[in-house]
């Protein structure tokens, strides 16, 4: 089956979590690039794939996936890797949606505020929306000082590269909008896993492939090559 799976990616994007979560499976896979400087995204093509028009994609024999929490749940289930023993499962699947119906949620509103609302209203929403981020991120410091199986810095899961990949992009983006609301060592449990996965195979690999520097999420720079360049 492995052999069968096709991501659709664009650098940093989204489909960061699932390469990453590929790589450190050890699953293979091919990679396809969404060149999103030219709205690929926008193809009747790829909208056949996601009729959302969003990245990423998954192919699978079981047809194509998107949304990166179900890709993560259809992996974890696929494959019986990164994920707890079966009486952590519903701590484990909580916070996973918690990371995306709501942490993830509220970062696009940050990220694409005038598509919720005026764009001379932008920045309002955004300031509006950074105290609840900032929420968020306290509710996963203290889970990550209890160090559940399934959140710690010894053994990650795809909860743990799913929210790495999201606190990467809030030190990163909107390029152009006040970003001094979020520090990493206001959340140091949470810095304490980060730190431990920039050690890992998968994330070298990752950074090889998407050009996302030595601390990809620690101290992440812009990736390079940018948006339409295939790796």
């Amino acid at each position: 089956m492995s052999q069968d799976l096709r991501l659709h990616y664009a650098p940093d994007n989204a489909s960061l979590v699932i390469r990453l979560a590929l790589l450190e499976m050890g699953v293979p896979f091919d990679a396809v690039l969404v060149d999103r400087k030219a709205r690929a995204q926008d193809s009747t093509a790829y909208r056949a794939l996601n009729p959302n028009g969003l990245i990423p994609v998954l192919e699978t024999p079981q047809g194509p996936l998107f949304e990166t929490a179900a890709i993560l749940l259809w992996l974890v289930e696929t494959f019986d890797q990164l994920k707890p023993a079966d009486a952590e499962r519903g701590a484990f699947l909580k916070w996973l949606f918690f990371a995306s119906n709501t942490l993830h949620a509220d970062l696009r509103i940050l990220f694409y505020a005038e598509k919720y609302i005026d764009a001379s209203q932008a920045e309002t929403l955004r300031a509006g929306i950074r105290p609840r981020l900032r929420q968020h991120l306290g509710l996963l410091d203290a889970i990550a000082q209890q160090s559940p199986s399934w959140f710690s810095a010894d053994k990650p899961s795809v909860m743990t590269f799913y929210v790495a990949c999201m606190m990467r992009w809030m030190a990163l983006y909107p390029a152009r909008s006040d970003r001094s609301w979020y520090n990493i060592s206001d959340t140091p449990h949470l810095q304490r896993i980060l730190q431990a996965l920039e050690t890992r195979p998968a994330v070298r690999a990752a950074v090889e492939a998407e050009g996302l520097g030595a601390t990809p999420f620690t101290s992440p720079i812009y990736a390079n090559p940018p948006e339409g360049s295939a790796q």
